[in-house]
């Protein structure tokens, strides 16, 4: 493995060299392998640490391997510093915005975006000890540096920088290899230099001029914190939607507070290519109307989805099975080889830190602690919400409209604007909707959409009660504090029981009336 196909840790600061020593020692000396481990877990993001965590606790001696960096995408390229510089630019947006709430700015807002991604970088090495080497080794885990690959049914060599070598022999494996940013095949993309979330975090200057490609959570998160941190931004799309798998509406309302963010957005774009400018520049070239569209740069970021890591494991001495699109497993997260489990973006649709986190936990069940049939866990049960951390916030959970009418289910879908929300009104934050989507005449809940401030915290109570499979009237019945935004998911609940109203039950509803207070 050539050392710079790592994740790069830059610069090399005090906050980079303390996440480092947490995720990476520099001196760690590989254990030397005792008897058959129970586990042998290949990566240490989400999905590894939770199965190597949880087996561990439950008495099995398990083996964890990490090529690079404890904590995977989540910790150092991911979830946690896309969340601290979001939080950065919110705060921006937030004084900037703030002249109609009565606050007085003496002169023009300044940002100091170096700062702010100090910041980033300390809070991600403070909360790097929960994923680190030494904590994993404390909880009994063998941690092993390295590249993993399979050798034979039970042994797994791992290969270091260095040339050591370690073999481990196992029972049973778990492939959590995680995925990577994927440079797509476009025109001229080789001949410049360009950004992915993996080397994103690393800049310390405000690109003046930032072109982002892709709409997906990566692309509309970032293309907004940068122009809230000042960078003329342009958003770029072969999609006519932010967001395409979201909810039409819910894209429309995010494109609107883009374009309010100062983002030039791109959408419908065609033939894009790259090529290297003056100055050290990009050009990007679309075609939109069968116009071509030229754009300068000086920096370029790729957000168009994920590559599973399944190179160099040497999945064929196992017969695992694997595509493009990462690992084969069945329902129970089980290979092609019924020895082998696989957790996590290498083998998942759904590329969310929870839900690797809970295919985890399905893997420890299914793999240690179930006979045949029994105490099988399925991946098919979990019911997966995600969220998009852009201003507003779009969370989503279950079906869509167009997913529901794609599948032949017949739905009723209850809507409630945020503009009808006494503490979204109050707070200024009256753009956005709770829409529900339940079973047709029933107040089954098949899926919901969120569009608010805190959407990805809303969104928990009705995956809860999908989960617990309450309905809207359980959810109605149930007291909101005043004022609150989750409200408006009782509202919903409202809106559902007044379709109980028939004729029929209107003239019992009057007739007990006259009975109790007369006509």
């Amino acid at each position: 493995m050539d050392p710079s196909d790592l994740v790069q840790l830059q610069p090399t600061d005090e906050h980079n060299r303390n996440l480092e020593v947490n995720v990476r020692p520099p001196d760690w000396v590989n254990p030397s392998p005792a008897k058959p481990y129970h586990l042998v877990i290949i990566g240490a993001g989400t999905a590894g640490l939770v199965t190597a965590a949880g087996a561990a606790g439950l008495g099995a001696r398990v083996a964890l391997v990490e090529r690079e960096l404890m904590g995977g995408d989540c910790l150092n390229v991911g979830c946690v510093p896309s969340k601290g510089l979001i939080r950065a630019a919110r705060v921006a947006a937030t004084v900037r915005d703030a002249q109609p709430f009565g606050v007085k700015l003496a002169g023009d807002v300044g940002f100091d975006f170096a700062k702010a991604m100090k910041r980033m970088r300390e809070l991600r090495a403070q909360i790097s000890p929960n994923d680190s080497a030494e904590r994993f080794s404390d909880l009994g885990v063998d941690v092993f540096f390295g590249q993993a690959a399979f050798k034979d049914n039970s042994t797994i060599r791992v290969s270091r920088g260095d040339g050591s070598v370690s073999q481990l022999n196992f029972k049973k494996a778990v492939i959590a290899s995680g995925a990577r940013a994927y440079a797509p095949d476009i025109e001229g993309l080789q001949s410049v230099r360009y950004l992915t979330n993996e080397n994103l975090f690393s800049l310390t200057e405000l690109p003046t001029r930032l072109a982002v490609v892709g709409t997906g959570p990566i692309g509309v998160e970032m293309a907004q914190s940068f122009a809230r941190f000042g960078s003329e931004v342009v958003l770029f799309d072969r999609s006519e939607q932010v967001l395409p798998r979201e909810d039409p509406e819910a894209g429309e309302i995010l494109a609107k507070q883009l374009q309010r963010d100062g983002i030039q957005l791109m959408l419908d774009s065609r033939a894009i290519k790259f090529s290297p400018a003056d100055n050290d520049c990009i050009r990007v070239s679309v075609k939109q109307a069968g116009e071509t569209v030229h754009t300068l740069v000086d920096q370029l970021l790729i957000a168009v989805g994920r590559a599973a890591n399944t190179e160099a494991l040497n999945l064929e001495a196992v017969n695992v099975k694997y595509d493009q699109h990462g690992v084969q497993v069945n329902d129970h997260l089980q290979t092609t080889n019924p020895r082998i489990y696989a957790a996590g973006d290498v083998c998942s649709k759904y590329k969310f830190t929870h839900s690797a986190d809970f295919q985890a936990r399905i893997v420890i069940q299914n793999s240690l602690f179930s006979i045949g049939p029994f105490g099988k866990k399925r991946a098919s049960q979990l019911i997966i919400p995600w969220a998009t951390y852009t201003a507003p916030e779009i969370a989503h959970v279950g079906l869509s409209e167009k997913e529901a009418t794609q599948q032949g289910i017949p739905i009723d879908t209850y809507t409630q604007p945020l503009s009808e929300v006494d503490r979204a009104i109050l707070e200024g934050q009256e753009e956005g909707f709770v829409k529900v989507h339940t079973r047709k005449g029933t107040d089954q809940i098949l899926g919901a959409t969120i569009v608010a401030e805190n959407a990805g915290d809303l969104i928990c109570e009705l995956t809860l009660a999908m989960q617990a499979k309450l309905g809207l009237s359980k959810i109605a019945a149930t007291i909101h504090p005043y004022p609150t935004q989750a409200d408006a998911i009782r509202k919903l609940g409202d809106q559902f029981n007044r379709t109980k109203l028939t004729p029929i039950s209107k003239r019992i509803l009057d007739l007990l009336r006259r009975i109790n207070v007369g006509k």
